[in-house]
């Protein structure tokens, strides 16, 4: 395709050359999307997946979120919930239920790493992590099946903070 002369994407036996600078070519849009793509490999720059919930509020990035309150999912508030949903998403590198419309709509981690907001005292590199109070996670070694969150990736000291942790993992 050209846009204003230059050659943009280059289609040939070979593959399809982007011939911008990297993070500028994009292959279909909303409107006019591939149907199937077919490939031995992908790679993304962030590193969670996610999915669309209904929300009963927005939530920064980070907040633990619960299956539950007034829509799907909304901010915990207790100890070590079996209703433990993951974490609000930034920027996830695959995104399910991308369509979703709602007044307030939840990306929500469910597995990966991803900053979330903890309470502490203490949390060590490889702590589980299960829900606390106003929408944090706190740690829980000895935490059940059904309600870890994650495990931290970093050491912190303090009371309330963001630590990066993968979700999922149990």
């Amino acid at each position: 395709g050209n846009i204003g002369g230059a050659t943009v994407i280059e289609i040939h036996s070979g593959g399809i050359n982007n011939k911008l600078s990297n993070g500028t070519g994009n292959l279909g849009e909303t409107g006019s999307a591939f149907n199937t793509v077919h490939a031995k490999a992908t790679s993304a720059q962030y590193a969670d997946l996610a999915e669309k919930y209904t929300a009963d509020k927005t939530y920064p990035t980070g907040t633990v979120v619960v299956f539950g309150g007034d829509e799907e999912v909304t901010a915990c508030d207790f100890d070590d919930d079996h209703r433990v949903a993951g974490v609000i998403s930034d920027k996830p590198s695959y995104l399910m239920n991308a369509d979703l419309k709602s007044e307030h709509v939840a990306t929500v981690a469910l597995v990966g790493r991803v900053p979330v907001k903890v309470i502490g005292p203490e949390i060590s590199k490889g702590d589980i992590l299960v829900t606390g109070a106003d929408g944090h996670a706190r740690v829980n070694n000895n935490a059940s099946a059904g309600r870890v969150l994650g495990k931290s990736l970093e050491n912190f000291s303090g009371r309330t903070g963001t630590v990066e942790a993968v979700i999922g993992v149990r």
